[in-house]
């Protein structure tokens, strides 16, 4: 193996448009150790069991004394961090009150009922393409489809969304390593709290005349457990915004890029929308728009594939590594949307198992489904396509693509 750091072989912008023949070298060993003092988990079933171990934690309070970690946190005094990056049982109570109006048990049908507005807000948007023989699929469709649902959802005026991009562009670039960490974590900290103070504006109007959305319910429902704080509400909201888009931004994209790159797959799906469920579920493990989990943290010494983690230490889990790896899945760098048994890691796994799988589902089964159905003969401008910064949020930045127009 090289003996460049693997922190720098993953996180480097030369291999974003193919990460996975380096995901595949360092995958020779189960558990590899960084210059840094990290250990990054390259492995299927590794990674699996991590994400189940109660030992690892997600908060970075936990790290050894002395070591800093690799990535901007964004945490200050003003604002604690989301229950995305805390343990049990603070983070079990938080993502409970999250999820009541979001999903089972409290409110079942939330994302079964969104259907038909989600089919609706494809259609206007491949509408509005009518007459265009090229467009850009991120910025005309991938982007502004999940971003209206997400402000929909959590009562966000739709107007504001041009302010709050800048605001969560500078906390999303705080997952890419930096020359300057300390001033990346002041920039991420900046924008965090102009979020937060955003929404805690917001918050606060839908306290005064709440609606069907699920700020007005964090802040009026009566649970057994209570309501959210002033900043759990502002930290879970900002948590909610970033990730109700930018993740499904990369999936949708991700996944129009594929199936230009696979024609029999588009065709199947254009053939037969009900394979659409097994589609998103390849790409999912195919090219995941969550490649990696970075830092968390050791809560005592464990063994992993015969390595030792000491108390302390720097976790890295590459969930796209593990979604490739041939132990656990046969041809694992072929495409193939009918494959079976396919329990990829797009989504994780335990208790941090991602929040909103359901509804990120269901927005990419309908967006791929009617833009296979309704391109007339789309092909790739350019490939490969500009990518984003991250290596964590990984899709194209642009993705061109002609066609021989929009049918009805």
């Amino acid at each position: 193996m090289s003996s460049t750091s693997p922190v720098r072989m993953i996180t480097d912008y030369a291999i974003r448009a193919d990460p996975y023949p380096t995901f595949a070298e360092l995958r020779r060993t189960p558990v590899v150790r960084d210059d840094s003092g990290a250990y990054l988990v390259t492995t299927y079933w590794e990674i699996r069991n991590l994400l189940h171990d109660p030992r690892i934690s997600s908060d970075s309070r936990n790290l050894a004394p002395g070591t800093q970690p690799l990535l901007a946190t964004g945490d200050d005094e003003t604002l604690p961090p989301s229950f995305i990056r805390l343990d049990p049982p603070e983070h079990d109570r938080l993502r409970r009150l999250a999820m009541r109006p979001f999903g089972p048990p409290h409110s079942p049908r939330r994302i079964h009922d969104m259907h038909g507005e989600l089919v609706r807000t494809v259609t206007d948007l491949l509408d509005g393409l009518a007459g265009k023989d090229r467009f850009d699929v991120v910025d005309d469709f991938a982007y502004p489809f999940p971003v209206t649902v997400i402000c929909q959802l959590l009562g966000v005026p739709r107007e504001d969304e041009p302010h709050f991009r800048k605001l969560v562009d500078v906390v999303v670039a705080g997952l890419s390593p930096a020359e300057d960490p300390v001033e990346q974590q002041r920039s991420v900290q900046r924008g965090r709290l102009e979020l937060g103070q955003y929404l805690a504006g917001l918050i606060e109007e839908h306290r005064r005349h709440p609606g069907d959305d699920m700020l007005s319910a964090w802040v009026t429902d009566e649970g057994p457990e209570g309501r959210m704080s002033l900043v759990e509400l502002i930290s879970t909201a900002i948590l909610l915004l970033i990730a109700g888009h930018e993740t499904t931004v990369n999936l949708i994209s991700n996944g129009m890029l594929t199936l230009l790159r696979e024609p029999a797959a588009l065709q199947r799906l254009r053939d037969n929308p009900l394979t659409a469920a097994g589609t998103v579920e390849e790409l999912l493990r195919y090219e995941p728009p969550v490649q990696m989990l970075p830092q968390r943290t050791t809560l005592a010494d464990i063994e992993v594939a015969g390595t030792i983690i000491a108390k302390g230490a720097q976790i890295w889990l590459l969930l796209a590594s593990g979604n490739r790896d041939p132990v656990r899945f046969a041809d694992p760098d072929r495409f193939d949307p009918a494959r079976q048994d396919n329990q990829h890691l797009g989504f994780g796994f335990g208790v941090h198992a991602c929040f909103g799988a359901p509804l990120a589902r269901l927005e990419a089964q309908v967006a791929l489904t009617e833009m296979t159905r309704r391109l007339r003969e789309p092909e790739l401008v350019v490939d490969p396509p500009p990518y984003r910064p991250s290596p964590i949020l990984r899709g194209p930045r642009h993705l061109p693509v002609a066609c021989n127009g929009i049918t009805a």
